[in-house]
């Protein structure tokens, strides 16, 4: 189990794999690699993206910029690595675990950033059933960093539901059920409650979806986790809108295999060993 200086981080490895360790398991777990969704998967969302259906926008704001579905595959060849001939259209696709590593190192430096400035972090999750467990590390971190991991305002709902905060991570909550969705309506919801609690807006979001796109759409720093067919936050990345994108299959078996690439992301950014003085040891 890894720790943070002495407290440990249920489900996190004591051992932090290398860069070519981290680049194997992914492939062997379809975390990147040759990847579970379908290409024609794929391209029906980058033509949705490219004819303004605001769904796949992620909680963005593209007006007119993204109109040729090309174009987006453009992005996702360049930042996620998906197959880059126009012509395959059906079958396999693929994720560049180089790009996932690379782009989980330019997240950990913007995370390492808040933990020296001892930012108000905000995590939330659009995939309960994958994500959850890395939102849930990274707070826990962020907070034995000396960050205060923001508690969201009371009774926050959508017309999707309630939104909860459930290990320090915000979620969509229905019926006593965590839900999967894309929606950008509950960062929305947040942003719009804190103002008026007139409490200040977090300094940085980390979060997959419409939850991270809204937030960087909203002016926020944002940090997010997508899948090669949720184009919207490699093309607000693109733009410069979303600070990172990793590019992962948001969605294996369980998550556990994402467990190492958690260990790499928090010992890349310092915070898997913090000022001894703001760790609380049981």
């Amino acid at each position: 189990m890894g720790t943070i200086g002495c407290v440990p981080i249920p489900g996190i490895p004591s051992d932090v794999p290398s860069r070519e360790a981290l680049l194997e398991h992914l492939v062997r777990h379809r975390i990147a690699g040759d990847v579970a969704t379908p290409r024609e998967n794929n391209r029906s969302h980058f033509r949705s993206l490219a004819e303004g259906d605001q769904y796949y926008w992620l909680g963005l704001d593209f007006g007119d910029r993204w109109t040729d579905e090309l174009d987006v595959l453009a992005v996702m060849v360049e930042r996620c690595g998906v197959i880059a001939d126009p012509e395959h259209v059906e079958g396999p696709d693929t994720i560049d675990p180089e790009l996932t590593v690379s782009a989980l190192e330019r997240m950990a430096d913007r995370l390492r950033r808040a933990g020296e400035r001892r930012e108000t972090v905000l995590l939330a999750t659009g995939h309960p059933g994958g994500l959850l467990d890395v939102h849930r590390a990274t707070a826990m971190a962020l907070r034995a960093a000396g960050c205060e991991v923001m508690a969201i305002p009371d009774d926050v709902t959508t017309d999707d539901g309630m939104i909860v905060q459930f290990a320090d991570v915000a979620m969509l909550n229905r019926g006593a059920t965590l839900h999967h969705t894309h929606s950008p309506d509950g960062m929305d919801a947040i942003l719009d409650a804190l103002e008026r609690e007139g409490r200040a807006w977090p300094d940085l979001v980390v979060a997959d979806h419409g939850w991270a796109g809204c937030a960087a759409r909203r002016g926020l720093d944002s940090l997010g986790y997508a899948d090669c067919n949720d184009p919207g936050l490699f093309v607000g990345e693109a733009e410069g809108t979303m600070l990172v994108t990793v590019p992962l299959d948001d969605n294996v078996k369980g998550p556990r295999p994402y467990d190492p690439m958690t260990a790499y992301l928090l010992d890349r950014a310092g915070l898997l060993d913090p000022d001894p003085a703001l760790v609380a040891v049981g």
